[in-house]
């Protein structure tokens, strides 16, 4: 691949490319070097919000946004500072391809049904009594339960219950954006009406491994709410033996029907690091989104520590060196997000692993 020099520079080739540019043209032998490099060179920042600050702002808001005033949906998304010149609305990028939110939806409320052509999830932060309508299924939510809303499925979102309920939204709109393909379109009745029995889909797949016979042939949602339960089975079970080196004991959420990421976009995961946890480096060029459930600990990206505890977010950039360590009194849970199917389909995926990194400077979270 070409390399810049010092002649690209000269007063000859600046005058060239001046006058191309005002043809709307460019030139290549200045830009190949940047355009095609030899490794990616990624322009998101590796990033930390601490819950204590994005749960503040999300109460305040409850005092200004109600569902009546429109906005859709009360979400406070987590904006990269390396990709926030992006126009419009720094794309709602928290990694290169992932957006990620959180949502408060009071007792009383409803959050209208619509559907896009963004895939999206949820993962349960807080609260009780809240339900989503997908397609038809009203599924009752709860802590740590995990939602699916692949491309173009309805849903929306109400709330029976005494507290608020809070979660936690990734969609793919930066990637949907960059590729020109979004549709939006509103439910005519507003909140979607069931028109099957609650929890339809998590009771059908009650036995886990097993699936009924009539799902055979591959459907886009065959199960829309995983419940917490299962995934803690299946987390107690995979702990009886040795972790994996980088990311501990960590399961997938899968289509059973298919075997594929439950969103096409977007695989998810819940991790356990166990005590004393400290995991090997690796970099890999899906970027992550992880959401700390339970514990408290420190991710090492590319020399920086991070400090983690329950309820922060962390942005892990495309090809960061990155290691994840327990330092807590308990097995620390994490939900993560990947864009990794991307990566897959446009065979771009590629992972490596290294030594443990040395500590140049620590974080400081606003």
């Amino acid at each position: 691949m070409a390399e810049a020099n010092s002649f690209f520079e000269s007063e000859e080739v600046k005058a060239f490319n001046e006058k191309i540019k005002k043809d709307d043209l460019g030139p290549l032998w200045n830009a190949i070097p940047e355009l095609v490099s030899k490794q990616p060179k990624e322009t998101a920042q590796p990033y930390l919000w601490k819950w204590n600050t994005v749960k503040q702002h999300l109460l305040e808001a409850t005092e200004i946004f109600t569902p009546d005033k429109g906005g859709e949906r009360r979400a406070i998304y987590f904006q990269n500072p390396g990709l926030k010149d992006r126009e419009p609305w720094g794309w709602g990028a928290t990694t290169q391809n992932l957006y990620a939110a959180v949502q408060l939806i009071q007792p009383g409320e409803q959050a209208p049904s619509h559907r896009h052509t963004q895939s999206a999830l949820r993962f349960v932060i807080s609260g009780e009594g809240a339900y989503s309508i997908i397609q038809g299924e009203k599924m009752n939510m709860e802590k740590g339960d995990f939602l699916v809303t692949p491309q173009w499925l309805w849903h929306g979102h109400g709330h029976e219950g005494t507290e608020p309920m809070i979660w936690m939204d990734v969609l793919d709109i930066p990637f949907i954006f960059a590729t020109g393909g979004s549709f939006f379109e509103g439910h005519p009745d507003g909140l979607e009406k069931p028109s099957h029995s609650d929890n339809y889909s998590a009771q059908r797949y009650e036995g886990g491994m097993v699936r009924p016979i009539a799902d055979r042939e591959p459907m886009k949602a065959p199960v829309g709410a995983y419940k917490w339960s299962q995934t803690k089975a299946a987390l107690d079970g995979l702990s009886r033996f040795d972790a994996d080196r980088a990311d501990g004991y960590a399961v997938e959420f899968v289509n059973p029907t298919n075997g594929k990421p439950a969103n096409a976009n977007i695989a998810a995961w819940l991790q356990r690091l166990p005590k004393e946890f400290h995991g090997q480096s690796h970099r890999h060029t899906n970027t992550s989104i992880l959401y700390i459930h339970e514990g408290s600990g420190y991710t090492v990206i590319e020399g920086q520590k991070f400090s983690w505890e329950t309820g922060d977010f962390l942005a892990i950039p495309s090809w960061t060196w990155h290691e994840h360590v327990n330092t807590g009194k308990t097995d620390a849970h994490i939900f993560s997000v990947h864009d990794t199917p991307i990566m897959e389909t446009f065979n771009l995926q590629q992972e490596e692993t290294g030594e443990n990194q040395k500590i140049t400077s620590e974080f400081e979270p606003k």
